[in-house]
């Protein structure tokens, strides 16, 4: 059962009037196709400035792993830029997406943010089933809340407008 917080909305994540968004990213930071180019499109040149920044600093974003720039032209103050793992019957692909909820939601406690919505990373072209991905996302998140005994909203976005909103 879902944590009683947890409701399903239908929104655009980059639309989605909250304190950060969250891109599922590939390593160089630099746009691509799915929700990451539409963040890119949506945000503008101050966001891909900063992503240049953060690559030509740390060559990119590692798999698992999340970095921060300001929303850009989006409602949302911050973008967390996240890289998910492609698909293979792993056990450590699970444990790499569970980083990527993980590693975004820290960011959003250190940077004091109070609502972020999150894509349903790696799917599409990365090959995660929709629901696998999901059960992944939904149980992360309520990990965090339950490790960090969370009273903040949060929400769980998928490339099909589906919105869980915690």
């Amino acid at each position: 059962m879902l944590d009683k917080r947890i409701k399903l909305l239908r929104e655009d994540i980059t639309e989605i009037k909250v304190d950060a968004i969250v891109n599922a990213a590939n390593t160089s930071l630099l746009g691509g196709g799915g929700v990451d180019g539409a963040i890119h499109r949506k945000a503008g040149a101050k966001l891909v400035e900063e992503c240049r920044d953060i690559r030509s600093k740390q060559n990119g974003c590692k798999v698992g792993k999340a970095v921060i720039t300001s929303g850009g032209n989006l409602h949302a103050k911050y973008v967390i830029h996240t890289v998910g793992p492609t698909w293979h019957e792993d056990e450590r692909n699970n444990e790499l997406l569970e980083e990527c909820y993980m590693n975004s939601l820290k960011l959003a406690e250190d940077n004091t943010i109070l609502s972020i919505a999150f894509p349903n990373i790696s799917t599409g072209r990365y090959g995660f089933t929709k629901i696998k991905a999901a059960e992944t996302a939904i149980g992360s998140v309520e990990k965090f809340i339950l490790e960090k005994k969370l009273q903040d909203k949060l929400s769980i976005t998928n490339k099909k407008k589906e919105v869980k909103k915690i």
